[in-house]
């Protein structure tokens, strides 16, 4: 047996991260990155261009002639926002996206409600993500349908477990989905171009079509609203930027590959998708998604049309894997700046943020949980806050650019000027068409996470005041001490408690609680043969409790004032197995609670590992 004592501690600064080498096989290559930050993005090129459709549809046959210009804008969009967020990881390597860019240039609040937005949207992506995989899946099984809800879970339980082994486990795990999916659609766009008509249009047979009766013109309002909800293909493009610390040295060039190979695969797919609907001239219909007709419009209803589908239904389900590369770094910076509880900035081995990966998955359980597995229910609150962050991200960059004017400064803060001005727009616009959908919580949720990481904040500061933290102490003084053993019987246990309390105060006392006198003379008769050199004070106690009549005594020791220092030593037994747990009295415990709530002394606990 060994022993060790653990005593509570409050620990005003988190643990700093990691500037060494570390253990690189556990971080990310460009490739790596690529499948375990894009999977958003890219399963985002599912219901991306249907957004647009949808959308479209209200003006008839002839409004869905704009998918294509629609398109185009948000391709530009991407470019923007790509090259704009290359350049936060090479100004901000530490990662954090629009937190960290805020944080520099546009004040603390600024910061808060940028990171307010990134978390917010990533625990949305993480439900809007597997309730769409499963959603999927659950078309193609119908008899399914009624297990969505466990069949959601069972898929966050799996996702969840991989991250915890390790981001770079993560990346090995979902780089086969990320190319099966990302080959698929390449060849249905490479196919269909060659195609002068459909190849098949088996999948739409026997479905309504959307398009509406009555079509309205298309004004700028339609096309506004077609843009804005494209744009829910932009979800995941400031994942990299947020999770820099994950890649391998030199992890700016990797980060910044796996940002541009991101954003080229992702406009190349939708352009390339945009083109077809036109090309194959196709209508939305009711039961079937977009993809789904391009996939049989290009590569026929055969074996080619299944894989497609399945590689949808995976890559959908595992998107989720996006949120937890980035929400645990964006944690760890604001734990790290007190702005969270600073268990969130520990790092576990394999470089995993646990706590934030398990924060992730026990909220986004609870989302799943109460919306039923609906997609439905999720999808009007999804991509607000990427906007939000968008935006702040491209202001704060344009003032980074107009403070430290590098070569070419002019052009870099035009860019990210253009880039606000299109992200604003298109945050205004989702905010404004589904606020009555949803949205309105959101709008609610942000200023209340702000006040929130604020109030813990002030929190670590006063702390921060009473552990005088960047102050120089006064000098160390010798202080008499005293420090109190609970004793029940005597044994090795006993004996080792009171060898530690002897190494820790100037006197030791033994107290015991005296529920029946027979037992305590037993005990009085065995203490004075043994002679430990410890006096032995018995506390009368008539209701059989334990805790209280000892945080009684202590208290009483202490208005006397005879001591700097009261310590409680409890010794107990730590089992060797966790099942052993619960053979214990949980004794100690009971002593600790009372002591804690009702006096100042010391608390130590001494285990005994077995």
């Amino acid at each position: 047996m060994s022993s060790a004592i653990s005593t509570p501690a409050v620990t005003a600064e988190p643990e700093p991260p990691d500037t060494g080498a570390g253990d690189e096989r556990h971080r990310l290559t460009a490739l790596g990155g690529l499948a375990a930050l894009s999977l958003d993005a890219m399963a985002s090129v599912a219901y991306g261009p249907e957004s647009i459709v949808l959308v479209l549809a209200a003006a008839g046959a002839y409004g869905l002639g704009f998918t294509l210009p629609v398109t185009v804008a948000i391709a530009v969009l991407l470019a923007v926002l790509v090259a704009s967020y290359r350049q936060v990881i090479a100004a901000f390597p530490d990662g954090g996206g629009s937190y960290a860019v805020a944080k520099e240039h546009l004040g603390r609040r600024t910061a808060l409600t940028a990171a307010a937005s990134l978390v917010i949207d990533y625990i949305l992506n993480v439900a809007v993500s597997v309730t769409a995989g499963v959603a999927a899946l659950t078309s193609a099984v119908p008899g399914l349908y009624g297990d969505r809800v466990w069949l959601c879970l069972g898929v966050l339980a799996l996702v969840t477990a991989v991250n915890l082994r390790g981001i770079a486990e993560s990346a090995r795990w979902f780089m086969a989905p990320t190319a099966v999916f990302v080959l698929s659609i390449l060849a249905i766009i490479v196919v269909g171009l060659f195609r002068d008509a459909p190849a098949s249009t088996e999948a739409a047979a026997g479905h309504a079509s959307v398009l509406a009766e009555n079509a309205t013109a298309v004004g700028a309002l339609l096309l506004l609203k077609a843009f804005a909800a494209g744009c829910s293909a932009l979800t995941g493009v400031e994942a990299v930027a947020n999770a820099v610390p994950l890649f391998r040295t030199p992890r700016v060039k990797r980060a910044q590959h796996t940002e541009v190979a991101l954003g080229a695969l992702l406009g190349v797919m939708l352009i390339g998708l945009a083109v077809l609907i036109g090309r194959f001239h196709l209508q939305p219909v009711e039961g079937v998604t977009v993809l789904a007709q391009l996939a049989d419009a290009s590569l026929g209803h055969g074996a080619a049309f299944y894989v497609v589908q399945f590689a949808t239904v995976v890559l959908l389900g595992l998107a989720a894997n996006t949120s937890f590369g980035g929400l645990p770094i964006l944690l760890h910076l604001l734990a790290r700046d007190n702005h969270l509880p600073h268990v969130f900035a520990l790092r576990a081995d394999r470089q995993v943020h646990r706590h934030g990966v398990l924060f992730l998955a026990v909220v986004s359980a609870v989302l799943l949980v109460g919306s039923g597995g609906d997609v439905n229910s999720l999808v009007p609150l999804f991509s607000i806050g990427v906007f939000v962050g968008f935006t702040i991200c491209q202001v704060g960059m344009v003032r980074h650019w107009y403070l430290h004017r590098p070569d070419g400064w002019r052009w870099k803060a035009a860019l990210n000027g253009f880039g606000t001005l299109l992200t604003g727009v298109a945050a205004l616009v989702v905010t404004g068409t589904k606020f009555t959908e949803g949205a309105w919580g959101i709008v609610v949720a942000l200023p209340l996470m702000v006040v929130l990481f604020e109030a813990i904040h002030r929190s670590y500061e006063r702390i921060g005041e009473r552990l005088e933290l960047g102050r120089v102490p006064g000098a160390v003084t010798r202080r008499r001490s005293l420090v109190v053993v609970p004793v029940t019987a005597i044994t090795r246990l006993t004996r080792d408690g009171l060898s530690a309390a002897l190494s820790l105060g100037d006197e030791v006392m033994a107290v015991t609680v005296v529920h029946e006198r027979a037992a305590a003379e037993a005990l009085r008769r065995d203490w004075e043969l043994w002679q430990p050199g410890v006096p032995l004070v018995e506390i009368p106690e008539a209701h059989r409790r334990l805790g209280p009549p000892i945080a009684a005594f202590v208290n009483r020791l202490g208005e006397e004032h005879a001591y700097d220092r009261l310590t409680v030593l409890i010794p107990e037994v730590e089992p060797a197995h966790w099942w052993q747990w619960a053979l214990q009295n949980r004794r100690g415990a009971v002593i600790d609670r009372a002591l804690r709530r009702s006096t100042d002394a010391v608390v130590c606990r001494l285990r005994m590992r077995m």
